[in-house]
């Protein structure tokens, strides 16, 4: 298993340096020249071409890039150009607050997902199912931003907590111990705070995970209708043990490696696919930090926002292999 372990930790470095090159190669040909986009539409060619030498922007490409690569190799992702902090520290800030957001859009998707593929699987070719798969199908269709605009509209009345990640008047109260708001304020003991934290989080987390909620319901259906199928699983029903029992003990305990795997490349999609939810309810996570970035031309942020979530999503899937190994004992890494 260690071994295992240490030759997927080496397997990321070439895996992060293609995605570096892909986002610096994509960002310097399809985006405008910064220093325009900094110094304004009136600036003139003698100015903008003074801020392209003092930035380096008037390198070749390949240049530029070996430059940026050996800053990275020494922990440094570079400046913002706008505010001119480091990069590393402006995304660590903002980054609890995509990881609370996709961690809550994760385990919402994951319920509801698994209850519904479940109770589809178990009622096949039923009315039950029947509706589990138009939901499901229902969810993989609605775009992210037309669902949320339209959950604020709808129930912007009963949840008036469509913005930010908490009322403006308690922000100054909440301890910054972890950056989770939700388990900052458990650890601290002011359950208000809490619970305002996740009123907050109702609307954004049913937008960012109805998308994964149908995936998973969907495989969930297909694996467990496979296992119920299964010698065993006749065995279970022959001595006569509770449906209940069969089908949470046997059966969806024997499914769960290929639903766990869907739900482990959910968190790493829901962290890298929260952008169109943190704009729709200016949720201050790298989403929209990325996105501003975009419209900015600001080079350094928007590639270490990818590498960062790149990296992220590697772990998260080294993670989920780990898991194989606790859930089936038959499976051995070399």
């Amino acid at each position: 298993m260690i071994k295992y372990i240490i030759k997927r930790i080496l397997l990321l470095i070439p895996v992060l340096l293609g995605v570096s090159i892909i986002v610096f190669g994509v960002t310097h040909a399809f985006t405008t020249d910064p220093a325009s986009t900094i110094l304004g539409q009136h600036a003139t060619l003698h100015l903008i071409a003074a801020l392209d030498e003092k930035l380096g922007f008037n390198k070749p490409i390949p240049v530029q890039y070996w430059d940026y690569l050996k800053g990275v190799l020494h922990g440094d992702f570079g400046e913002s150009l706008y505010s001119h902090t480091p990069v590393m520290k402006e995304l660590l800030a903002r980054f609890p607050a995509t990881v609370e957001l996709a961690i809550s859009a994760t385990v919402f998707a994951t319920i509801l997902g698994i209850f519904v593929g479940v109770i589809s699987a178990v009622k096949k070719n039923t009315a039950a199912d029947y509706a589990s798969m138009v939901f499901a199908l229902l969810g993989v269709s609605m775009p992210l931003f037309w669902l949320g605009m339209m959950l604020i509209i709808i129930f912007g009345g009963v949840f008036p907590y469509f913005t930010g990640r908490l009322d403006i008047t308690l922000m100054s109260s909440m301890p910054h111990i972890t950056g989770l708001f939700t388990l900052d304020s458990l650890l601290s003991g002011r359950f208000d705070l809490f619970a305002n934290a996740c009123k907050h989080l109702v609307l954004p987390t049913i937008t960012l995970g109805l998308y994964s909620t149908a995936i998973i319901a969907r495989m969930t259906r297909s694996s467990v209708l496979e296992t119920l199928e299964q010698d065993y699983i006749r065995t279970a029903w022959a001595k006569g043990l509770r449906e209940k029992t069969v089908v949470i003990r046997h059966a969806l305990r024997n499914a769960l490696i290929p639903i766990v795997t869907v739900v482990g490349l959910q968190l790493g999609a829901l962290l890298a696919g929260a952008v169109l939810t943190e704009n729709v309810f200016s949720w201050p996570g790298i989403g929209k930090y990325t996105v501003d970035s975009i419209t900015r031309s600001d080079y350094p942020v928007i590639c270490g926002a990818v590498l960062l979530v790149a990296i992220v999503f590697v772990v998260v899937n080294l993670v989920v292999d780990i898991i194989y190994a606790f859930l089936d004992p038959r499976i051995k890494y070399k």
